[in-house]
């Protein structure tokens, strides 16, 4: 199992807990606000709107709050500007990250994630300078129980690059040319998509002991943690002994 594939695993047990502290609902409602500004505000013409409120209906977000976040994106209702940006940096080890972030204040946004970086040992890169270590993909996330079998020809036949399987979800990864292909297979024999997004995958991930890579975990939550950031991807490559001992902390 992949590095990224570990590291979202371990974000789905936290899945629980960040709702009761409700602020999940701050992220989800970004996400919502942005996806009907891209495509609109009906999701069944707008898939990323779609994938968006289902994720929110499954933290128990209240139905005021998923339509309020829908009108902000769509205009219908006043609220300050959503900025999408993606910001490149290090954490210690020398290990990359990509950091995607949706803030309504730009300078706010970049100072708390030099903040944190630099607290735990990291910082910020010029453009460029890690992005290349990284090739956007498709990704989906399905949670609910499934034939192993049957999924993967399913989502190879529609062009695929992996499938992989844990005891929490199955994940598929595929070039960015036969994303929707995918997707539209996995719809048409009913299966329920949890998540379905571009992600930076790392090319050749970092392997560190693992003291090191507890370390750069602990980066990566942290930065996580941060209000305007949406996702985080790194190079390291995350092992099972690293997530044991975090699960522990």
């Amino acid at each position: 199992m992949s590095g990224h594939s570990k590291w979202s695993t371990i974000k789905h047990k936290k899945a629980a807990v960040d709702a009761k502290r409700g602020k999940i609902f701050t992220r989800l409602a970004k996400e919502i606000t942005v996806a009907a500004r891209e495509g609109g505000g009906d999701p069944e013409f707008n898939n990323r709107l779609g994938l968006a409120i289902d994720k929110a209906k499954a933290a128990n977000m209240p139905k005021d709050n998923i339509e309020r976040a829908v009108k902000r994106g769509t205009g219908e209702l006043e609220g300050g500007e959503l900025l999408e940006m993606v910001y490149e940096a290090y954490a210690p080890h020398g290990v990359g990250m990509i950091v995607e972030v949706v803030t309504d204040n730009r300078n706010r946004a970049i100072a708390d994630l030099r903040h944190a970086l630099n607290k735990y040992g990291g910082n910020t890169a010029e453009s460029g300078s890690v992005s290349w270590q990284f090739t956007r993909k498709g990704y989906i996330a399905i949670s609910q129980e499934v034939d192993e079998d049957e999924l993967f020809l399913i989502a190879a036949d529609a062009g695929a690059e992996d499938v992989q399987f844990s005891d929490e979800m199955a994940e598929i990864y595929v070039d960015l040319d036969h994303f929707r292909a995918v997707q539209d297979a996995l719809r048409e024999t009913g299966l329920k998509m949890d998540e379905a997004k571009m992600i930076y995958d790392p090319n050749n991930p970092i392997e560190l002991g693992q003291v090191e890579t507890v370390q750069v975990m602990k980066v990566i939550e942290q930065v996580e943690d941060l209000d305007d950031v949406q996702n985080v991807y790194s190079a390291l490559e995350i092992t099972d002994a690293a997530i044991a001992e975090m699960e522990m902390a």
